[in-house]
């Protein structure tokens, strides 16, 4: 006789394996997907509430050969990822993240956010907003296995940084059709 049972506690379920075999059934376990609703809204409260105590704890939210990509980063596993948000704390007064809105489908996140921080060496004072949005994909426990984020480094970062910045308006501005002359209407002869 086969005996299934889905595995939720740990604890019973050790307690439930001793007691089929004494009875002589075979128990197969089975973990089932996680509610990725659950699963995101733990990553939200992770990223909301972050601090440099909770890189300890990150292999809770993300699978050990998780993919993370940025526009400054691509790294493949736990420790690389960790060392991101290690590097993000040691460069940056009061990083925090507010995710504004969140879309869940299927086996995967996209969470729009926004970023504030102050910069360590120039400005201290003054606060900086990134706005970004992340494409998540979880893995069948429920942890990141993939991570993107999607953010214009051009306008959110480059811009507002000296000499840099003054050029990257004046590309922005150069490129803009919105700033080009109009002509009359072309088709009159």
């Amino acid at each position: 006789m086969l005996f299934y049972a889905l595995a939720l506690d740990p604890i019973y379920s050790s307690d439930l394996a001793q007691v089929c075999e004494m009875i002589g059934l075979k128990l197969m376990a089975f973990a089932p997907s996680p509610d990725i609703n659950f699963a995101v809204t733990r990553l939200v409260q992770l990223y909301e509430q972050l601090a440099p105590a909770d890189l300890r704890q990150l292999d809770a939210y993300y699978a050990a050969d998780a993919h993370f990509k940025d526009p400054f980063n691509d790294v493949h596993g736990l420790a690389a990822i960790t060392r991101i948000f290690d590097h993000m704390f040691d460069s940056l007064q009061e990083p925090r993240f507010v995710v504004t809105q969140r879309l869940v489908q299927g086996q995967q996140a996209f969470l729009e956010w926004e970023f504030h921080f102050r910069m360590r060496r120039w400005r201290p004072d003054t606060e900086h907003c990134i706005s970004g949005v992340t494409k998540v994909c979880f893995d069948a426990q429920g942890r990141v296995c993939q991570h993107r984020d999607y953010w214009d480094t051009a306008e959110e970062l480059y811009e507002k940084l000296p000499v840099l910045g003054t050029m990257m308006r004046w590309l922005r501005k150069a490129g803009s059709a919105s700033l080009k002359s109009t002509h009359a209407d072309r088709s009159s002869p």
